[in-house]
C-alpha cells in the first residue's frame, strides 16, 4: 500500500497502523467472572438523530474552461460560500491553489466577505502569499512547483465568502495535447453549480474530405490520369465523454474570431441533484472527460519525455560512481541490485505527485549531483546507470482507478511510476521512490493491477507500434483500450511472506503486566513498517510504537523501542519494544480468565450472500503468508493455570494449529497459520466458514488462573492487664 507521504510523519505512521493487516498483538484486559448482563433496552425506539449541519454551504460554484488548439487553457472558478459554523470558519481560514510556475499562473482578482449585518470586507493583497510547495522546500530544482495561498481574516459564522481564481496554462510540456475530468457534487454541499467547456471544434469534429482532380503532367504514381484520388476524411483527435446521468444543459457551435468552437454548459440545482446508487454510478468514472490523446499515443510521448536519450547514455562508469558513493555498487551480488540500492537509498525522493513537473525532468547527471529527485527522475536514473548488457527495462505507470485501461486516456489518471526489469522469462518490479523497499518488492495495492507500460525507453518505440494521426494505420481513437500498452503487474512477492511474533510477559503479584514484544517480518507488513520507521525521526519511535501498541490492544506505556535499520533491506525487518500495563489482573475476582497474549489473526469474512441471479464471489485470502506467534507468560508464586485445548485444521488453501501448555509458573502458547492460496473458490464457501469458525473458536479460548489468598500471620493472644507503674511498657 502506498502511503500518502504528504502527511506529517506521525500522522502518516498512524495512518499506516490503521491500514496494517490485523496480525499484531491484541492484549486485552484480563476477563473476570461473568458480569451482570446489561439491562434490556427500552422497547421505545429512539428518535432518529437530526442531520448534522454542514460546516458551510456553497451557494454558487461556477467553473469555466477554455482550451485552445495549441493546448493552452484558461480556467476560471467563481465561488460563493455561506459559512455555517466555526468548523466552516477553520476550513476556509486559508485557501490554497497549487500550480507550476514554469507553465502556469494563478490570479486571485476577488476575495470578498459579506457579514450578516450587511457590512463587507475585501481581503488585501498582502494576505496573498506565493511559496514553494512544502515538499520542495529543500529541493531548489523544483521551486517552480508552488502554492498560492490567501489567508482569510475576520471570517465568522453567518458570513458569505466570495472569491474568484483564474489559472492560465501556457506551453505545457505535453502541448498541444490537453485533458480534463470533472465530477459534479452529489453531497448536497453545492446549491447551484455552473460548469462550462469552451473547446476548439477543429479537434473534436471530423475534418471533411477534400476532392481534387489530378493535374495533367502529375507522375502516374501519384494519380493515374483521368482517375480521381479517393477522398479521405480525417477523424477527430479529441474525444469527449459525458455521463448519461448528467447530460449537458446546452451545447452550441459558435464562431470566435473566425474559428469554430464547441461550448458545452451544465446548470445543476441542489433540488435536482440526486445521489445514484452504487449499482447505477461508477464512482471511479468522472462525469465529464475531455482528452486529445489515446493511451498508445500518450505512452509514446511519455517515453521521450521521461528518457530522451539513446543507450548508452554516456554516464560515468560504475567504478567512478562506486568511489563516489562509498563502494555501494560492489557490495551486492548483481549490478541491477547495486544500481537499485544506490538510486533508492542515496538519491532522496522528493515527494511530488506524478506529473507535477509536467513530466519535464532534469538530466541524470543533475539528479546525481544534487542527491535528490522525483519518482520519474529516479526511474530514469536507474535506467541510465544500468550496464549496457541489460537493455530490457520498462517504465510502468499505475492508476488508482479500478479499470483505467477502459477510460479515456489522460495523464491525470497516472499516480505512480515503477521500473520493470526483464530477467529471462521473468519481470522484476522496482519502486526506487520508496527508498526502503527490498529489491523486487512493491506495495500490495500495485500487485496484480493494470499498468501503462512504457516499453524500452531509449529505443524510440513502444511495443513496435506505429504512431500517427488516428486512421493512418496506427492506433485508432475509437478504441478505448490498448492491450499492448496496458498490462497486468505481477501478483507475487519475490520471496515467501512470513511474520514471527514473540511475546515474553510477566504478571506480578499486584496484577501488573510487563512484556517484551518482538516482531520479525518479511513481506507486505515489513514494507509498511520500514516506510513508517524510515519516515519518522528516531526520537519519535516511541510515539510510533505507542500507536502500534494501541492497535495491538495494549493500554500501557511503551518504552525501549528498537528497530532494525530500514535501509537493511536484504534481511527481514525486526522491531521490539517493552510495555507495562498496571492492573492487568484483579486477583480479588474469582476466577480469573485471561486470553492468550497472542496476535488476533485477521481472516477475511466469508462473502455476502449473492443477490438472486448473481454469481457467488470467491473468498480472497490475499498474498500467501505464514504467521507464527509464540507467548511465554511468567506467573507470580502460588499461581496455578488451566490451559485450553489446542486446535489443528488442515485445508489446501490454509492450515492452522495451536498449542497451549502450563508447567509450574510458566504458561506457553503458540499459533501458526499458513495461507497457501490466494482465494477459496465460491463453491467451497461453506468449507471456508468451517475453517474460519475453528480459528475464531480457538482464539476465543481463555486461560484460567487461580491464586489463593495469602495466609494471614497468626496473632498472639492479648496480654493480661498490668498495673500502672510496673517495669514493663505498653504501646497503644
Amino acid at each position: 500500500m502506498r502511503l500518502p507521504f504528504r502527511f506529517p510523519p506521525l500522522f502518516r505512521a498512524f495512518a499506516l497502523i490503521c491500514l496494517l493487516s490485523s496480525v499484531f498483538i491484541s492484549f486485552t484486559q484480563a476477563q473476570q467472572a461473568p458480569q451482570k448482563p446489561a439491562e434490556q433496552p427500552s422497547a421505545k425506539p429512539s428518535a432518529p438523530p437530526e442531520k448534522a449541519e454542514n460546516p458551510y454551504q456553497i451557494e454558487l460554484l461556477e467553473t469555466h474552461y477554455r482550451f485552445e488548439a495549441s493546448g493552452d487553457s484558461r480556467k476560471e472558478v467563481h465561488t460563493r460560500a455561506h459559512i455555517n459554523n466555526e468548523l466552516g470558519v477553520r476550513q476556509f481560514a486559508r485557501l490554497n491553489f497549487d500550480y507550476n510556475r514554469a507553465f502556469q499562473s494563478v490570479d486571485i482578482p476577488l476575495v470578498h466577505i459579506t457579514h450578516p449585518s450587511g457590512g463587507t470586507a475585501d481581503i488585501l493583497p498582502s494576505a496573498v502569499t506565493d511559496n514553494p510547495n512544502p515538499a520542495v522546500v529543500d529541493a531548489p530544482a523544483y521551486q517552480d512547483v508552488r502554492v498560492k495561498s490567501v489567508r482569510i481574516l475576520g471570517l465568522e459564522p453567518g458570513d458569505i465568502l466570495e472569491y474568484r481564481v483564474i489559472t492560465t496554462t501556457t506551453q505545457h510540456p505535453l502541448a498541444p495535447d490537453f485533458w480534463l475530468d470533472h465530477s459534479f457534487d452529489r453531497s448536497g454541499i453545492v446549491s447551484h453549480e455552473i460548469f462550462e467547456l469552451d473547446l476548439p471544434a477543429s479537434i473534436f469534429e471530423e475534418t471533411p474530405a477534400q476532392k481534387f482532380d489530378p493535374r495533367e503532367g502529375d507522375p502516374a504514381g501519384i494519380a493515374p490520369i483521368g482517375v480521381l484520388v479517393p477522398p479521405r476524411s480525417i477523424p477527430p483527435n479529441g474525444q469527449i465523454y459525458v455521463s448519461p446521468e448528467v447530460p449537458e444543459t446546452s451545447r452550441e457551435r459558435i464562431k470566435d474570431n473566425g474559428q469554430a468552437r464547441l461550448v458545452y454548459k451544465w446548470i445543476r440545482e441542489l433540488s435536482a441533484t440526486k445521489e445514484l446508487s452504487p449499482q447505477v454510478r461508477d464512482v471511479a468514472q468522472p462525469d465529464v472527460v475531455v482528452t486529445t490523446e489515446t493511451w498508445g499515443g500518450l505512452a509514446h510521448r511519455l517515453s521521450y519525455l521521461l528518457y530522451p536519450y539513446g543507450r548508452p547514455t554516456g554516464m560515468a562508469s560504475q567504478a567512478e560512481t562506486a568511489r563516489k558513493y562509498g563502494q555501494i555498487l560492489s557490495a551486492h551480488a548483481s549490478a541491477e541490485q547495486a544500481v537499485y540500492r544506490l538510486v533508492a537509498q542515496k538519491i532522496r525522493t522528493v515527494d511530488l505527485p506524478v506529473g507535477a513537473t509536467g513530466f519535464r525532468l532534469r538530466s541524470t547527471s543533475e539528479v546525481l549531483s544534487s542527491g535528490y529527485g522525483t519518482a520519474e527522475e529516479k526511474v530514469a536514473l536507474f535506467l541510465a546507470m544500468l550496464p549496457n548488457q541489460y537493455p530490457s527495462c520498462d517504465f510502468a505507470f499505475f492508476s488508482s482507478a479500478p479499470t483505467p485501461q477502459a477510460q479515456l486516456a489522460r495523464p491525470s489518471l497516472l499516480s505512480q511510476i515503477l521500473v520493470v526489469l526483464g530477467k529471462g522469462d521473468q519481470r522484476v518490479f522496482l519502486d526506487p521512490a520508496l527508498e526502503v523497499a527490498p529489491f523486487g518488492v512493491i506495495p500490495s495495492d500495485l500487485r496484480g493491477k493494470m499498468m501503462l507500460i512504457i516499453e524500452n525507453p531509449g529505443f524510440g518505440q513502444v511495443n513496435g507500434m506505429v504512431f500517427g494521426y488516428p486512421g493512418s494505420g496506427g492506433e485508432t481513437a475509437k478504441t478505448p483500450e490498448v492491450p499492448s500498452v496496458w498490462q497486468r503487474s505481477t501478483p507475487d512477492l519475490p520471496f515467501s511472506a512470513a511474520q514471527h511474533v514473540n511475546i515474553n510477559a510477566t504478571i506480578a503479584t499486584n496484577g501488573a503486566l510487563s512484556a517484551r514484544v518482538k516482531y520479525r517480518m518479511r513481506g507486505d507488513n515489513e514494507l509498511l513498517l520500514r516506510v513508517a520507521f524510515h519516515q519518522t525521526l528516531k526520537e519519535k519511535w516511541n510515539d510510533l510504537a505507542q500507536l502500534l501498541s494501541i492497535s495491538d490492544g495494549f493500554r500501557g506505556q511503551v518504552t525501549s523501542v528498537t528497530a532494525s535499520d530500514p535501509y537493511a533491506t536484504g534481511e527481514p525487518f525486526t522491531l521490539d519494544y517493552e510495555i507495562t500495563q498496571p492492573k492487568f489482573v484483579d486477583w480479588s475476582k474469582k476466577p480469573v480468565h485471561i486470553p492468550a497474549l497472542l496476535p488476533q489473526l485477521g481472516l477475511p469474512d466469508p462473502p455476502a450472500k449473492p443477490t438472486p441471479g448473481a454469481a457467488a464471489s470467491p473468498v480472497e485470502l490475499g498474498t500467501p503468508l505464514e504467521v507464527e506467534t509464540h507467548m511465554t507468560l511468567h506467573l507470580p508464586p502460588g499461581t496455578t493455570a488451566t490451559v485450553p485445548t489446542g486446535t489443528s485444521v488442515q485445508r489446501d488453501y490454509a492450515t492452522f494449529a495451536s498449542q497451549y501448555s502450563a508447567k509450574g509458573l510458566t504458561v506457553t502458547a503458540s499459533r501458526h497459520i499458513n495461507f497457501l492460496l490466494r482465494q477459496v473458490p465460491a463453491p467451497r464457501a461453506a468449507d471456508y466458514n468451517a475453517f474460519l469458525r475453528a480459528v475464531l473458536n480457538d482464539q476465543a479460548q481463555d486461560f484460567t488462573l487461580d491464586r489463593p489468598e495469602s495466609t494471614p500471620a497468626k496473632r498472639s493472644p492479648p496480654a493480661a492487664p498490668r498495673a500502672r507503674g510496673g517495669n514493663s511498657s505498653s504501646c497503644e
